[in-house]
């Protein structure tokens, strides 16, 4: 007999959506370890900034779908190691309303949140994000948490177009862009937290 949605575990919940955003991302890369830690990470940081465990762990949940509207990008593009040309990268841009576009035909709560992470999580403290250029607080909270845990991660994690750098460093990294990038309270969280991020990364990175 199968379960009802209302019988569902948070560990299937978690899972069913891990595969949803696995799926999106197939044709780009194994993402399954990135999803896992973008989730730990993003519930450090909902919760030190004052989320409850309900509404962080809903939070950490959502935001493994974060890129979920790469699935409308080309193959050619998401699979180019080259320099994309400005065109191409401007194709790229769009995973981010195209994501919100299709999480907001749900009326779940994890894919509301998992809309707003879409559409903000390349917005950058100063206005140089996109795809709306939003500065400061009119950032949500959600898509300043999830660009930190987004970047840390690709800079600590090989991908198809790039190597990896050390903890160390990428943390230095983002410190350095603190209050031109990302949020400056965030960023000072994210230092106190380090030693956890660490151990994560350390976790899902043992192959």
């Amino acid at each position: 007999m199968f379960k009802s949605p209302l019988e569902l575990s948070q560990q299937e919940i978690i899972e069913q959506v891990m595969l949803t955003a696995y799926l999106a991302e197939y044709a780009e890369w194994d993402n399954r370890t990135h999803l896992e830690r973008v989730r730990r990470y993003t519930y450090i940081l909902a919760n030190g900034m004052g989320m409850g465990h309900e509404q962080a762990n809903l939070l950490s949940v959502a935001a493994m779908l974060h890129d979920v509207g790469k699935i409308t990008i080309p193959v050619s593009i998401l699979k180019k190691t080259a320099n994309l040309e400005k065109s191409e990268y401007k194709i790229t841009e769009r995973h981010t309303t195209e994501g919100a576009r299709l999480l907001h035909r749900s009326s779940s709560p994890i894919f509301q949140a998992g809309a707003l992470v879409a559409q903000t999580h390349h917005e950058r403290w100063d206005g140089s994000g996109y795809p709306e250029g939003l500065k400061g607080e009119a950032i949500p909270l959600g898509g300043r948490i999830m660009a930190i845990v987004d970047v840390f991660d690709a800079l600590t994690t090989w991908r198809p177009y790039k190597k990896e750098i050390s903890a160390r460093d990428a943390h230095d990294l983002l410190k350095n862009s603190s209050g031109v990038l990302f949020d400056p309270q965030l960023i000072g969280f994210f230092s106190n937290k380090f030693d956890e991020f660490v151990s994560i990364f350390k976790s899902t990175n043992q192959n």
